[in-house]
């Protein structure tokens, strides 16, 4: 028997979609509230959500990534992400979510990539079947790049 790796992931609902993240990534589950608006933000950049004392940029991933024209408001919550970038003005992100994600385990032979091309939607990394769960896995580099680019426009 080989040695598998397994990772702690959260299968986190989003409007028309799923997203894939490891569990390490996730901070909290925070209520939504209506975010702080930023000028001349693109319209998936909600805001800033208030969260332990820190303003962090709230987006919509499904409206990002042409999901969705807009947010869904049924059991609508806030996942508080850490942000990978090392920017200490932006140590966390925040991301749109339906109701409360679930706990799965993620080993290789859980995980199907589902790419079909090269072309993905904005911020996607990959689209992956995990078990019976079709999942976006997000770029979050990528789109931390995006909202420093957008606030700093």
């Amino acid at each position: 028997m080989e040695n598998q790796t397994e990772i702690r992931g959260l299968i986190i609902t989003i409007t028309n979609g799923r997203l894939l993240l490891p569990n390490a990534n996730i901070t909290e589950i925070i209520t939504f509230s209506d975010p702080e608006p930023i000028e001349n933000a693109p319209r998936w950049l909600l805001g800033r959500t208030r969260w332990r004392g820190w303003r962090v940029p709230l987006f919509s991933f499904s409206m990002l990534a042409g999901l969705a024209a807009k947010e869904a408001g049924v059991k609508t919550r806030v996942t508080v992400l850490k942000a990978l970038g090392g920017n200490p003005k932006m140590p966390y992100l925040a991301v749109v979510a339906q109701g409360f994600p679930r706990l799965t385990t993620v080993a290789t032979d859980t995980l199907v990539s589902t790419d079909v091309d090269e072309t993905r939607p904005a911020g996607v990394s990959h689209t992956v079947l995990v078990r019976d769960d079709q999942a976006f896995v997000p770029d979050l580099l990528g789109i931390e790049r995006m909202i420093t680019d957008a606030i700093a426009a």
